[in-house]
């Protein structure tokens, strides 16, 4: 019977954040089909455990800023269309694109021209509730199933007419036993002298350059408004010298910390947040640490931001998922430090406006359950689905 043929999986991730959900995808596929299951495609070093040997490195398609991606425009092509024209040859069970949309659709877009019979999964919605939201329609032809991991974007794509789109669960509503602390690592903030604040200024190049120091300006000024608490700053390993040297003048000297397993015992830990706008706010707020969200905006970005903001309410994850503005966020001028030393000063005692935030927090994980099901397993069942096999 067909079903017991081993399956075809051809996966694209051009990110760390796609290669760890694929990760969990493939370790999903595996315990159902017995381990009768190949993975051929792009990704990273989580995928690689799984046997699927890149066609080149995830670096050459995972670019950000409008800069770095035309300098690199002919090499983005050429892997877009070879990588497709493999697809339609390989004729796999099923084609599985994880994030980097500008990629993936590009290759999703020839494969379906080329090969139609290969089903295509799209793992994670483009922000189509943001930015274009024309590119919902556009995928249509080309795109059988997304897999969204914020919940209310089954609805964004039924009202903008965009392919079928499920609710699989946000990875991280698997990570909570990390996430959350065990007790007595966070004390109460009325029981401690020292609160502990983190300060997350970005993942990415641009953030940390452009919120580092003005980051350390609004410590400074909470510093003076409160006196002494202690600052942790968990840094991208890439730009930690970076992030040395601009904080090294800092009034309070934060302890800067580096890795996964570091971030997550600060997050613990912590009793406030400063924090750049992207995922790391739902990390947060499903940690339970309130905070101040900033973000500054490139000179082309700046362009768009009216019409971003005339779509969406806010720009925080935790506020959209929660349909309130719940933790306040301050873009491009208005991110002073002032403003947000205003703002986070609050948060360093047990406030009505700290417990606002914990309560609207409460909130989170109904609104983010999936159901009985973990992420991976409901993103294994659409794929099997997708590949004609019985999930």
């Amino acid at each position: 019977p067909a079903d017991a043929r081993p399956l075809t999986v051809f996966m694209i991730a051009g990110e760390e954040s796609g290669d760890q959900l694929a990760d969990g995808l493939m370790g999903e596929l595996e315990r159902r089909l017995g381990g009768r299951v190949s993975f051929v495609g792009v990704g990273g070093e989580r995928m690689g455990r799984h046997g699927l040997q890149s066609l080149f490195p995830i670096s050459e398609i995972g670019l950000h800023g409008i800069v770095p991606i035309i300098r690199n425009v002919g090499n983005i092509m050429r892997r877009m269309r070879s990588t497709a024209a493999t697809i339609a040859e390989m004729n796999p069970d099923v084609l599985v694109i994880v994030d980097v949309p500008g990629f993936n659709l590009g290759v999703a877009r020839r494969v379906r021209k080329m090969n139609p019979r290969v089903p295509i999964v799209q793992y994670v919605s483009p922000t189509v509730w943001v930015w274009r939201p024309g590119r919902a329609r556009w995928m249509r032809p080309f795109v059988d199933r997304i897999m969204g991991i914020l919940p209310f974007e089954p609805e964004v794509h039924r009202r903008l007419g965009g392919p079928p789109c499920t609710y699989v669960g946000h990875p991280l509503i698997e990570r909570f036993d990390v996430l959350r602390p065990a007790p007595g690592e966070r004390p109460s903030i009325a029981e401690v002298e020292k609160p502990v604040l983190l300060v997350l200024p970005g993942s990415r190049g641009s953030e940390v350059s452009r919120l580092t120091d003005v980051f350390g300006e609004t410590v400074a000024e909470v510093a003076k408004m409160r006196g002494p608490f202690d600052v942790i700053l968990p840094a991208v390993p890439r730009f930690l010298d970076e992030i040395t040297r601009r904080a090294a003048n800092w009034p309070v000297k934060p302890r800067i910390v580096t890795g996964e397993a570091e971030k997550l015992a600060a997050f613990r830990r912590a009793h406030a947040a400063l924090a750049a706008s992207g995922t790391v706010t739902l990390e947060l707020a499903l940690s339970g640490v309130p905070m101040v969200v900033a973000y500054k905006v490139d000179v082309l970005a700046k362009l768009f931001k009216k019409l971003v903001l005339s779509r969406i309410h806010s720009i925080v994850l935790p506020n959209l998922v929660l349909g309130a503005n719940a933790i306040p966020e301050f873009i491009d001028q208005d991110a002073s430090a002032p403003n947000l030393a205003h703002a986070l000063l609050p948060l360093l005692a047990d406030t009505p406006e700290r417990r606002a935030q914990v309560e609207a927090f409460g909130r989170l994980d109904a609104l983010m359950s999936p159901g009985a099901k973990a992420p991976s397993a409901m993103a294994a069942d659409i794929v099997l689905e997708a590949a004609g096999r019985k999930a």
